[in-house]
């Protein structure tokens, strides 16, 4: 099953889409629990908090889209 995650990214040109990208995993703790949330590695983008915890922390970069001060970049990742 692949599981598409959006990150944010304030910086243009970082990676492309088509680039393998590994993960660095945190966790926040929070009143509604541990929350995880992932960066794509170095410093390139940044997550959301979630609830579930990734199974692999490798994917492929199928998106990128512009917004007026940041980009959302979309990571497809396996999770098998």
């Amino acid at each position: 099953m692949i599981k598409k995650m959006e990150f944010r990214m304030e910086r243009a040109g970082l990676i492309q889409v088509g680039d393998k990208v590994s993960l660095k995993e945190d966790t926040s703790s929070t009143m509604a629990g541990i929350m995880y949330y992932y960066t794509i590695r170095d410093a390139v983008a940044m997550s959301n908090n979630i609830k579930q915890r990734l199974k692999n922390l490798e994917g492929i970069v199928s998106a990128i889209d512009a917004k007026e001060s940041y980009w959302t970049v979309t990571v497809d990742i396996d999770e098998q």
